[in-house]
């Protein structure tokens, strides 16, 4: 029976893997559909991002209370699954507790493995109590419904239930070792779940072992399932933090990039030597060059990883001066509508046997609007509040270049305003001798 169990161990440990790295393969297919950029310079500088941002939580602490308790579910998922690696070996091997020889270093492992879990509890259930009760103002925002909404709410059920799981499971297991039970032989502290042991006294020990067992089988299938749950929700930012935080941009935060389409253009034009009517070179006339982003394949592969990265958290949204005005837009919008466009885009690929079918729907005006695109002031906020240093201006700004320098859908007020520079040097409708008139007239 015991073998027939290890059997059945492997064959749910290889699905729930062989679903995760079909996800993990998709997930790299969809992020490769951007455009390159190189983002490897400056390693140490990376490093460091990597190291304070993503491990540290150096900008989630800047809101101290929901810092302080993501970092206590963030280690509780991090330290705690180090136990799902002797979960792993146990179901393999039908050992028990395999670590157990490390003795008191042991005890200690598991003493804080469950401290650790009573914490994440304490800290999911103020989390529901902050979204679903007090209900803060970015938690029941416009752009939070649905899905993303229920997406939320159902990490921290699931969170609630593995860490009961894991509880339960260790206070049957302790009830068995005081006993002699069989294999159960005496191993670990349990200073949180010894308050629950005492609900099994009088139960007869077969009994006790079937819910150890079940409750085990049940932790180890729910840490599958949640692993495959990722891919879907906004918690897929556990793994994609620390690459996202790598490859983040260095440059100051005012500084935007130049088209490198453009800078030739200029570069041709102070040439005095070069020939304008000469013909592009042949693998440049191949493929007409596009301004800006019009869909998200024109984004750049970095991009694209942002958007599956969004913790749809709102910091950046609460920060946005546009919106807190009353405007439309929402950098947690963007990030979440280019999420959505590139699973579509995705699941045509899927549909059509590897190769994007046009569908007549677009990033810009199918999911994002100009009046959003306009509504920002490119003042960098969303980018200073991102915890995990996701950029939605860049995203803004590459599809105001498309609309601006693919369709000249610049509003009117921004079309006067670059004429007015061009013909008077300056914003204003009156010309260069006339500035200074206002001394004048005093």
């Amino acid at each position: 029976m015991a073998y027939l169990d290890n059997i059945f161990f492997l064959i749910i440990l290889c699905i729930g893997g062989g679903y995760f790295a079909m996800n993990v393969r998709k997930l790299i297919r969809n992020i490769k559909l951007g455009r390159d950029i190189d983002r490897n310079d400056n390693p140490s500088a990376r490093w460091g991002n990597m190291a304070l941002i993503a491990l540290g939580q150096s900008k989630m602490v800047r809101r101290p209370v929901a810092g302080i308790l993501h970092i206590i579910v963030y280690a509780g998922f991090v330290i705690i699954n180090i136990e799902v690696l002797e979960i792993v070996i146990d179901g393999i091997f039908g050992t028990h507790r395999v670590f157990s020889f490390m003795g008191g270093f042991y005890s200690f492992l598991i003493g804080s493995f469950e401290i650790l879990a009573l914490l994440v509890l304490v800290a999911v259930v103020t989390f529901l109590i902050r979204r679903n009760i007090v209900k803060l103002k970015r938690f029941i925002h416009s752009d939070l419904k649905g899905w993303p909404k229920s997406d939320a709410n159902y990490i921290l059920y699931i969170e609630t239930v593995l860490m009961i799981f894991f509880l339960v499971m260790n206070a049957a297991d302790l009830h068995l070792q005081m006993l002699g039970f069989g294999h159960y032989d005496k191993a670990g502290a349990f200073p949180v779940s010894q308050f629950i042991q005492p609900m099994f006294n009088g139960m007869d020990p077969s009994a006790v072992m079937m819910i150890e067992r079940a409750v085990w089988w049940m932790h180890i299938i729910g840490i599958l399932f949640f692993l495959n749950y990722l891919y879907y929700s906004k918690h897929l930012h556990i793994l994609l933090a620390f690459p996202n935080t790598w490859y983040a941009d260095l440059n100051p935060k005012g500084k935007f990039d130049n088209l490198g389409s453009v800078t030739n253009e200029v570069k041709l034009m102070l040439d005095p030597n070069a020939d304008p009517f000469a013909a592009p070179p042949a693998d440049q006339s191949a493929i007409p060059q596009k301004f800006g982003a019009q869909d998200v394949q024109d984004l750049n592969w970095v991009q694209l990883m942002n958007a599956y990265t969004c913790t749809e958290c709102g910091r950046c949204t609460s920060a946005c001066p546009a919106n807190i005005t009353g405007k439309k837009l929402s950098p947690r919008k963007i990030m979440m509508d280019t999420r959505d466009r590139l699973e579509e885009v995705g699941k045509n690929i899927d549909a059509n046997k590897g190769v994007f079918v046009p569908d007549n729907k677009t990033l810009l005006n199918d999911y994002i609007t100009p009046e959003e695109l306009w509504a920002c002031t490119s003042c960098n906020a969303c980018v200073e509040e991102c915890p995990v240093n996701i950029s939605p201006l860049s995203i803004i700004m590459d599809m105001r270049r498309y609309l601006v320098m693919e369709q000249s859908a610049a509003p009117m007020s921004l079309n006067a305003m670059m004429t007015n520079v061009e013909n008077n040097g300056a914003p204003w409708q009156y010309s260069q001798q006339d500035r200074l008139n206002w001394k004048n007239e005093n």
